[in-house]
């Protein structure tokens, strides 16, 4: 019997990996799709998006989220049946994509592959990391080793890696393929640079394909035939040798604010909250009153993004909610009050 591929799409929060697999989804070429999307927090914003889009090769019901839990955290407890329920269907899919969460790392997720139930029914075909080349030009995400030694020099209260990069190293150590997505939004001498401080990251023989909106041919990144899960030693991890780690350098909260006179006065103290508290990631979406559409929101470091994608069901509620995501320590009801929400349970 074959073993049904799965595409593991990793890449930090932002940089594109839901517009990627709805991009997937409509040139699947005939291929039946099952998803399996995990976020951090407990508001399901990436799944609404890909569910809905009509797509045949995608029904809804082939698309299973993971909300509220890290998946390489909870591979026994969530993941697993997951794959074991897609597994055991009459008319299974053709392949399976599974996008990881931005806080998520890869190792773990593909050796749970290595479990008996899974490792004769299915295989990694190969591991995809999305990068935001508009913020990693920005330097949001540097990994230099001699600037982050000379920081440490100079700043003796800076004591150990900043978490991000650990993540974002870790993501790119695992990839036997790696998407620099925004490139529209680089010059090209910028571009270069970019690529050429990835390629110093990446094992040897992994390609960067450069891409715009997550367009990019599906046969790039389907077919890789990797069967990852048999050589995932030669893929190094910051935390090799652990047994499981934590996400304590994070924070996550949701925000209610109900339906909105406009978008915004919310828009501008967004700009504000992320410029005074740091925050990493907010996306959700927006009720405006007056318009028959939801307000899809969604913000990268400083950038924020903002459309309306489709019209409020009749059984819907009519609400506001985004998800907050930022370093531990975050002040949420500080952020709350400037965005015009009530006191945040603790």
């Amino acid at each position: 019997m074959n073993k049904i591929p799965a595409t593991v799409i990793t890449g930090f929060l932002g940089a594109g990996k839901t517009t990627l697999i709805r991009h997937l989804i409509e040139n699947a070429g005939g291929r039946r799709i099952a998803l399996v999307i995990n976020e951090f927090g407990d508001v399901g914003v990436d799944g609404a998006l890909v569910k809905g889009c009509g797509d045949e090769a995608c029904p809804d019901d082939d698309i299973i989220e993971l909300a509220n839990g890290c998946i390489c955290c909870t591979v026994a407890d969530d993941f697993l049946p997951t794959m074991q329920r897609l597994l055991d269907r009459p008319v299974p899919p053709d392949h399976i994509i599974i996008e990881t969460s931005g806080l998520a790392l890869p190792k773990p997720l593909v050796k749970a592959f290595q479990w008996p139930g899974i490792r004769t029914r299915a295989t990694v075909d190969g591991v995809v990391a999305l990068v935001d080349a508009d913020a990693l030009a920005a330097g949001r995400f540097a990994h230099d080793e001699a600037a982050l030694a000379a920081a440490r020099a100079a700043d003796p209260t800076l004591d150990h890696d900043s978490p991000i990069e650990e993540l974002f190293e870790d993501q790119l150590a695992c990839a036997d393929l790696v998407l620099l997505n925004k490139t529209d939004l680089v010059d090209a001498a910028r571009l270069e640079e970019v690529e050429d401080g990835l390629r110093q990251e990446i094992r040897s023989g992994v390609s960067i394909v450069r891409t715009s909106m997550g367009r990019v041919d599906p046969a790039a990144l389907l077919g890789i035939d990797a069967a990852v899960e048999d050589q995932i030693d030669g893929r190094p991890s910051h935390h090799d040798g652990e047994e499981d780690h934590d996400h304590d350098d994070f924070d996550s909260f949701v925000l209610d604010l109900g339906e909105l006179e406009s978008a915004e006065p919310l828009l501008a103290a967004l700009n504000r909250a992320i410029a005074e508290h740091d925050l990493l990631r907010v996306k959700g979406f927006l009720a405006v009153r007056g318009r028959p559409a939801r307000l899809v929101l969604q913000s990268v470091g400083p950038r924020v993004q903002h459309h309306y994608d489709r019209a409020w069901q009749p059984d819907e509620q009519r609400a506001s909610r985004l998800v907050i995501i930022g370093q531990s320590g975050l002040d949420r009801n500080a952020i709350a009050a400037m965005l015009g929400a009530g006191p945040v349970p603790a």
